[in-house]
């Protein structure tokens, strides 16, 4: 269907699974990523943050930092600002933080929109959906005058595919799963529905929708655009976690507390 995609049906990209064990060294690891997170975080809403603004407020756990950072500004500074969400967790945060709630039927042009990410490749393109978000994290974004991304050091890459290996995640009606999944499977990889981990049988998103992971090798030579549009043609997708030329920047928090600020690259 689309040749340009390196041999997709060639190669398949499985996940390995395995039960995690809490060493020193993940520990000391999930320290890293945190200080890193918070970083990233806290300078991307001193940075953009102002007064009268209208905001699009991201889902994950950088955001979390995020929303802290802003009610803090908020409070200290007395701005005036409007929050929408992208997530029930998003919401809760901004309520939770004393924030002004807001929502795209009320507030439909944004001034900034900040999230996270599950990779970043050289030229700010985006996979996100590992928390299942995908498609009210795109509005959003698509929403706002400046898409700016908050994330720790490792999720940087040259390309998309290169760390991330969890697959794409993709929104879809829940009637049309399986036929989604077996159109997938036939362009290359696999597609797997998302099963939650708390409870018996498959996530389900905040729009009362599924999600289907598609693994599959990705390479430098992908042509991202063209996976997107061919996806888009497929009925029963809702939306898909590929970002592509939406981010204006990008904030990577390093282990040591210090932050690369990464533009789009002009043209």
């Amino acid at each position: 269907m689309f040749s340009s995609i390196c041999s997709i049906k060639k190669i398949l990209w499985f996940g390995v699974h395995c039960k995690p064990s809490f060493s020193t060294r993940q520990i000391m690891m999930s320290s890293e990523l945190a200080t890193g997170k918070k970083a990233a975080a806290v300078k991307a809403v001193n940075d953009y943050v102002q007064d009268n603004q209208r905001l699009g407020i991201g889902s994950g756990s950088t955001i979390v930092f995020a929303v802290e950072r802003l009610a803090e500004r908020v409070k200290q500074e007395k701005l005036s600002v409007i929050c929408v969400p992208t997530s029930f967790q998003a919401r809760q945060l901004i309520i939770d933080n004393g924030l002004t709630l807001g929502d795209l039927e009320t507030v439909p042009e944004l001034d900034i929109a900040i999230d996270g990410a599950d990779e970043v490749d050289k030229n700010l393109n985006c996979i996100k959906g590992g928390g299942g978000c995908q498609t009210q994290e795109k509005v959003v974004a698509a929403s706002a005058k400046t898409f700016v991304v908050i994330c720790d050091y490792s999720k940087q890459s040259s390309f998309l595919g290169e760390k991330w290996n969890r697959g794409l995640p993709i929104e879809v009606v829940p009637f049309a799963y399986k036929p989604v999944k077996i159109k997938l499977e036939k362009m290359g990889g696999t597609a797997e529905i998302r099963m939650a981990k708390q409870k018996a049988g498959p996530v389900v998103t905040d729009n009362g929708n599924l999600i289907l992971d598609w693994k599959f090798v990705a390479a430098k030579e992908t042509d991202w655009s063209l996976v997107a549009r061919n996806l888009s043609q497929i009925p029963g997708i809702v939306e898909t976690g590929l970002f592509l030329n939406m981010a204006s920047r990008v904030y990577y928090g390093n282990a040591d507390g210090s932050v690369n600020v990464v533009d789009k690259p002009a043209g």
